[in-house]
């Protein structure tokens, strides 16, 4: 006897609810990912979670809280970015994504790690020349290849929202 399966997602007037066999559900979502109701769906739901950033960033500057070291070191624990590699990402993550910052050198880095108390990572270009192999960086094309540029791809922002789920 095959267990069921149950997916239910709202997002907007886009209502996905499924149930049944784990291979009906599958079948009904290849389905949908044809008619691109699932991609409507996430793209909802990734300009619900830029919005909500954007707020709570609008209002953390309003109130002057929280402060950033203690909120980079919160994001930090919140995902669970205990090794060093990772905490770079989740550096330029914060840099790019909560504060708006496109152009950050090393001091920049270290800084954020110092203001979260938390030991900065000594050889910076290491570690992003590393993540950029592991393709979780990339430098936008005309920046002259310099780290300070690195932004998230895709892979990267995946690999920090497997690390808060895990």
């Amino acid at each position: 006897m095959e267990a069921n399966s149950k997916v239910s997602v709202i997002a907007g007037d886009i209502e996905i609810d499924l149930e049944g066999a784990a291979m009906e559900v599958e079948e009904q979502l290849i389905l949908h990912r044809q008619d691109d109701t699932w991609t409507i769906m996430l793209d909802r739901l990734a300009q619900a979670r830029k919005d909500a950033l954007k707020a709570a960033v609008s209002a953390a500057k309003e109130k002057g809280l929280p402060e950033r070291g203690s909120a980079f070191r919160v994001l930090l624990e919140t995902c669970s970015l205990e090794r060093k590699p990772d905490q770079v990402l989740g550096a330029i993550h914060y840099l790019r994504s909560v504060e708006g910052i496109q152009d950050s050198p090393p001091r920049v880095i270290n800084q954020l790690f110092s203001d979260a108390k938390i030991d900065p990572p000594g050889n910076l270009s290491l570690y992003l020349n590393r993540l950029r192999e592991r393709k979780f960086l990339v430098i936008p094309p005309g920046k002259e290849d310099k780290n300070r540029f690195a932004h998230l791809t895709e892979e990267g922002r995946a690999h920090l929202d497997k690390r808060s789920t895990a």
